[in-house]
């Protein structure tokens, strides 16, 4: 049995971008693993990535020295090619024998009759892993995801950043090895200043202490693990508590191999700016963590990580505190200025701006939203919800106002989080404040919907507006493509109808959203609406752009297309929480006016599912939909009570019967999982029937009777949805059934 040894790559170079390092490190390590496993050596066990600012690394427990020998089989001509009529080999087969490399009376044969072929067999040796080891460093290289890649001096080669130096240990071997004009070696480096000294790598066992004696935390998790130390020790000097984001968190890990935390603190003043724009250029601009207080706000300390260890941290501390005063002043300046002038004023620069060529300026996509978010809030008020229709347009005229601001214009995260704070200050009423924050979300994937009711209104209105105006001018994502973020867009809409409870006709909803959209290939003409928009001028705006809005068949097309787009948000939606394929589609497989209905009627399968009676009764339904698919649909009519046998047919239909009036309350009040459990009692009746019963039967009234009485059947679990789309069972219960 060939010995295994452990390997070990490293590729040094200059300062990776911290944000790719990760990928980076990750996709090394695939490349390698995969590429021992192309070439049979080893690699069984799992590999360990290691990364820090200046290195790639790469560890394999089990790589063999030499490759196993293989058998090679080349297939030459069929025999009686090969072959003359008087035995003898004809060129084909000669040709052939050259090839290989091989006599003609060293091939063999293979199959029988006109099957059969000539053949080389030979075995080829396995060659040793150090002669194999190059190329597969340098491939794995090569595949790496750059996007731009650098050149360095007068080479030709180009890497991510310029390599400066190389190990590759195969056990206590140094495998020779020229890459990028870098030859390999057992000489590794450590920290750029605590040890600028090179590190000796005695074997791939002894990588990481040999890495960390020198200053460096090579692996990944140890070093995340010491900058949240080092951030916890930090707040705790200070008395504050540090908010270490998770991303944050990773950047500065990809930023320091010894990192050290900095208690720092700037001038209470800053403190009235908005905190959201101060821990945005903390943490985005200098990778500062700030610190907050035991009420939740914010305090005049934040933390810097540095990559040293320094013998006098109060310098390092200066030039943390000084580069962080002019971002601090300029937010507090943008601040300032842009309380000077009501929220609302900016509605008039909004009508300069493009939103789309064809679909016209923001203002306009504003007058749009608010209309949208005024029918909206009338529909919910009427059903008890209590939305101000008039705080909602209010809301919808104000809600791109703040990408007019100083601060916006500078931070452009902060998109709604000024809005609300600009708002406030212009006395705008709390709850439409609130909703100019809210409506962006959720903003990413985990995040909560709109908390309010407001701001879950204008949360639909601006959504429903995106996708209907971003498909009405073709710009429907295709592949990667996604321009307007229109796949969010729709799984946000879903989101707020559904987790809001909102029991809003979708169907109509989409269909409104479509009917505001201005004339395809054209734009809106902006209107002199003053600033204080109301409900009267805005359905006055709408109308007159409605008049040259699309045609009636576009609307159709575009209404079906968006309900469409919506819906297959929502199968990777409800299959993130555990729901099948077969469930959603059972679902999807009838009319629903509602998405919080069928959020209801999914519930309610998922629940149905699990019965001991769901599979089998799933099953004849299936059956029943083929036979009456084959019978031209549903049927209608009355039962012919002369004309049912007693027995199986007589026990279905008085079973149907009492099924029918125990479930007709239940789907006025849509309680679907009781209305399925009451007709998975049926699965008896539906058995004996089909063990007993032919339903395409010779004489019509038995026939009739029988398709209305399966009609009936599954009209009923239509009321829920199309269960014959469940799976059936591997051995169905049901008989012939025709």
């Amino acid at each position: 049995m060939i010995e295994s040894s452990p390997l070990l790559i490293e590729i040094g170079c200059e300062e990776l971008p911290p944000k790719a390092l990760d990928e980076l490190a990750q996709a090394f390590t695939a490349a390698i693993v995969a590429e021992l496993g192309a070439a049979r050596l080893g690699a069984t066990q799992p590999a360990a990535t290691f990364a820090s600012p200046r290195r790639l690394a790469v560890q394999v427990p089990d790589v063999v020295a030499l490759q196993g020998d293989v058998e090679e089989t080349q297939h030459g001509p069929p025999v009686h090619v090969g072959l003359g009529a008087d035995g003898r080999p004809t060129p084909a087969l000669i040709g052939f024998a050259k090839r290989v490399g091989a006599e003609v009376d060293a091939l063999q044969r293979e199959g029988e009759g006109k099957a059969a072929k000539f053949v080389y067999r030979s075995a080829r040796r396995g060659e040793p892993a150090a002669v194999l080891l190059p190329a597969i460093v340098e491939r794995a290289l090569k595949a790496l995801p750059i996007p731009k890649p650098m050149r360095w001096g007068d080479h030709e080669y180009a890497f991510v950043r310029p390599m400066h130096w190389l190990v590759i240990l195969h056990g206590a071997d140094v495998i020779d090895a020229e890459i990028f004009g870098i030859r390999s070696g057992r000489q590794s480096r450590g920290h750029r200043f605590h040890h600028p000294q090179p590190v000796h790598v005695a074997d791939p066992d002894s990588y990481v202490d040999a890495l960390r004696a020198a200053n460096v935390l090579v692996d990944p998790a140890e070093r995340r693990a010491r900058v949240r130390a080092e951030v916890e020790r930090a707040g705790r000097d200070i008395g504050g508590t540090p908010r270490l984001r998770d991303s944050l968190l990773d950047e500065i890990a990809n930023l320091t191999e010894w990192p050290v935390a900095i208690a720092c603190s700037f001038e209470s003043d800053f403190l009235r700016v908005p905190q959201e724009a101060l821990i945005q250029t903390m943490e985005t601009n200098q990778k500062f963590v700030p610190v907050f207080a035991a009420d939740g706000k914010l305090t005049e300390h934040f933390i810097g990580v540095a990559n040293i260890d320094s013998k006098d941290p109060g310098e390092i501390r200066k030039g943390y505190e000084r580069v962080i005063r002019p971002r601090f002043a300029d937010a507090r300046f943008f601040f300032d200025e842009d309380l000077k002038t009501p929220l609302a004023a900016q509605q008039e620069s909004l009508k300069s701006v493009t939103y789309q060529q064809q679909l016209g300026s923001v203002w306009d996509k504003c007058v749009r939203v608010a209309e949208l978010s005024r029918l909206i809030a009338n529909r919910l008020s009427q059903a008890g919800l209590g939305v101000d229709a008039a705080l909602a347009t209010r809301a919808a005229a104000l809600s791109k106002c703040d990408l007019m601001t100083r601060m916006v214009g500078e931070f452009p995260e902060l998109q709604g989080i000024m809005g609300r704070y600009y708002a406030t200050a212009s006395g705008e009423h709390a709850e439409v404040a609130a909703a100019l924050d809210e409506f962006y979300a959720p903003r990413f994937a985990g995040d909560a919907i709109a908390a309010s009711a407001l701001g879950q209104v204008l949360a639909i209105a601006e959504r429903l507006d995106t996708l209907a105006g971003g498909f009405a001018v073709g710009l429907k994502p295709t592949g990667n493509k996604d321009p307007f973020a229109l796949r969010r867009a729709a799984l946000g809409l879903a989101r707020t109808l559904i987790e809001g409870r909102l029991d809003l006709d979708f169907e109509a909803l989409v269909r409104e959203s479509v009917e505001f959209i201005p004339t395809i290939g054209g734009t809106l003409s902006s209107k002199e609406l003053k600033a204080g928009l109301d409900s009267a001028q805005v359905s006055t705006e709408i109308q007159r752009q409605r008049e040259d809005g699309p045609s009636a068949d576009q609307k159709v097309s575009l209404t079906r297309d968006l309900i469409t787009f919506v819906f297959e948000r929502l199968r990777g939606y409800y299959g993130d929480q555990g729901f099948s394929t077969e469930q959603y589609e059972a679902v999807r497989g009838v009319e629903v006016d509602t998405l919080i209905d069928f959020d209801r009627r999914l519930r309610a399968v998922a629940e149905f599912a699990v019965l001991p009676d769901a599979l089998a009764l799933a099953a004849a339904n299936k059956r029943i939909g083929n036979i009456l698919r084959q019978a031209g649909g549903l049927a209608a009519g009355k039962i012919a009570p002369a004309a049912l046998e007693p027995g199986a047919e007589t026990d279905l239909h008085d079973a149907i019967g009492t099924a029918e009036t125990a479930v007709a309350p239940l789907i006025a009040e849509q309680r679907y999982v009781e209305i399925l459990r009451q007709l998975a009692a049926l699965r008896a009746p539906v058995d004996r029937f089909f063990d007993a019963v032919m339903v395409m039967a010779d004489d019509p009234a038995k026939r009739s009777n029988r398709l209305i009485l399966l009609s009936r059947l599954r009209r009923m679990f239509l009321h829920v949805a199309d269960i014959s789309l469940l799976p059936a069972p591997e051995r169905g219960s049901s008989g012939t059934g025709q």
